[in-house]
């Protein structure tokens, strides 16, 4: 898009257009909306079950699979919308769907259990990704958090090995730390102590708060919970059993890093997906920055978009975070409509073409794109 074509966009008509969207899906939400979650979760419940009731036989991928799935799910479909305040205004919701008291406290590992802390992710995600997108103040801006292998010296299938290793571990390599980072710097800025010098090393060291968060918060409790206290529950029937499950636990977490690698990371990367110097003024340009700097997957359909976790409806997700799941299948067409009307791409590409971009980029191959004038 041309610095011509990025700034004629009537951005004070987009916001009308999309707000009025976003009206009628507030009126049109109810509780089948809550209905369409649970009916989600009951799915990836289902995962687990199946996953764990296989898993002591022997070790194999595909009970390590459904275990991922019922991983994979927690996150992307319960976590992600009900802390974002989705299903909040829905009335008769039972106190622990809504973001004041899903996985708090004791209800952590019962509702969202993993690596990530709830208010780390809250922190990271909600506040600074959502509010920053395509910034350098963005945690998730993938261009400047690879600019360390993009200009490396290293030869270019050194580089994509790299990023296929970090594609089954990054939840703990990436997410997990720089959640904890982000929660401190914050924790900081509010008591206004001086601006912190945060490091990688720092990061995992017991040695700093930022390091002891990290494990006593995250590692320790998560990796108890998931390959010593589950696999002990099937000692009973046995060692091999025991070790079986956790086996299989270990392979799952590799697969739910892979997967959610496959679906998070192309969101908001590409050689055709906008990045951004300045900081979003105005409704309108927020709104333009979340179309230009977001990508789809395929949507429609609760089997195709329970594999995506609803993460293939990006675009309408950083337009309206607080939305219930089920909405965005409906209001998708009309944000597409919309875009068509006021001349603005509208990305819509399989995820695997989205995902040789990405990576595109974090190897240096590609660039993100910047508005520019064409000559």
């Amino acid at each position: 898009m041309s610095l011509h074509s990025y700034q004629s966009v009537n951005r004070e008509q987009l916001a009308k257009d999309l707000t009025a969207i976003y009206q009628q899906s507030l009126a049109d939400t109810g509780i089948e909306d809550f209905k369409h979650l649970t009916k989600m979760e009951k799915w990836g419940k289902i995962c687990s079950i199946i996953g764990y009731g296989t898993a002591w036989i022997f070790p194999n991928p595909i009970s390590a699979l459904f275990i991922s799935l019922g991983s994979f799910t927690r996150w992307t479909q319960m976590t992600h919308p009900v802390v974002h305040r989705g299903y909040d205004k829905v009335a008769g919701v039972p106190a622990h769907y809504t973001s004041k008291k899903f996985a708090h406290g004791w209800r952590r590992f019962i509702d969202w259990p993993d690596w990530i802390t709830p208010s780390g992710w809250h922190q990271e995600h909600d506040v600074l990704h959502h509010y920053n997108l395509g910034e350098k103040s963005d945690p998730d801006q993938l261009q400047h958090n690879m600019e360390w292998l993009r200009q490396s010296t290293l030869p270019m299938w050194l580089r994509y090995t790299m990023v296929a290793f970090f594609s089954g571990s990054w939840k703990i390599l990436y997410y997990t730390p720089r959640t904890h980072k982000e929660v401190r710097l914050n924790a900081a800025r509010q008591q206004g102590e001086p601006e912190l010098v945060m490091t990688r090393i720092g990061a995992w060291s017991l040695f700093t708060q930022q390091g002891r968060a990290l494990w006593l918060q995250s590692i320790f409790p998560y990796a108890a919970y998931r390959f010593i206290l589950l696999p002990l529950l099937f000692l009973p029937l046995g060692s091999f059993a025991a070790l079986s499950v956790l086996a299989n636990s270990v392979l799952a977490e590799i697969f739910t890093n892979m997967h959610s690698f496959l679906v998070i990371v192309p969101n908001h990367a590409g050689d055709d997906v906008m990045m951004f110097d300045e900081k979003v003024k105005g409704k309108g340009e927020f709104y333009l920055r979340q179309i230009l700097g977001s990508v789809n997957y395929p949507t429609g359909s609760n089997s195709n978009d329970f594999f995506y976790g609803w993460l293939n409806y990006q675009i309408e997700h950083h337009l309206w975070p607080d939305m219930p799941l089920s909405q965005y299948q409906k209001v998708q067409p009309q944000v597409a409509a919309v875009c068509k009307k006021h001349n603005i791409p509208y990305r819509q590409e399989s995820v695997f073409k989205r995902l040789l971009k990405a990576v595109d980029v974090m190897v240096g191959k590609t660039s993100m794109l910047k508005p520019v004038v064409v000559v």
